[in-house]
């Protein structure tokens, strides 16, 4: 890790009364927390662009297990994609609803694929990809 530099920023005071608020609301000790939160986060997006790097992330698809033969098609993708699947998570939501989560890690372009041919497999009510880094840039 580096050392730390203090530099300044000029603010327009409304807009500093909103960023004020916005640090309150998500409980940051001080503005520098909160600053170098979304530093970090443009950076993991900045990731995400590049297809080829490795990302980390986890999908969630909600789906109607009594639909024909969907389970065990949603089953034979992921089997397909042992690769970048970390781990699942099955839940029973109620008789007919069952709720997936994923947790991928590979080369952007693979998660994404994966991800998109899972939720747009027919019968999959709902499918969310939240992609986040491997952590091995950020400080």
């Amino acid at each position: 890790m580096g050392r730390t530099i203090r530099f300044g920023v000029s603010l327009d005071s409304d807009l500093l009364e909103k960023f004020d608020d916005l640090c309150d609301d998500r409980c940051y000790q001080t503005r520098s927390e909160a600053i170098r939160d979304l530093i970090r986060n443009t950076l993991v997006q900045q990731e995400w662009e590049d297809t080829d790097r490795e990302i980390a992330g986890t999908l969630t698809i909600v789906y109607d297990h009594h639909k024909s033969d969907l389970a065990q098609r949603l089953t034979e993708i992921q089997h397909d994609h042992h690769g970048i699947i970390i781990t699942a998570l099955h839940v029973h939501l109620d008789h007919h609803n069952c709720l997936e989560v994923l947790v991928l890690k590979g080369p952007g372009v693979e998660v994404r694929a994966l991800s998109q041919r899972l939720i747009s497999t027919k019968g999959v009510k709902h499918g969310k990809l939240s992609l986040t880094t491997t952590g091995q840039d950020l400080t």
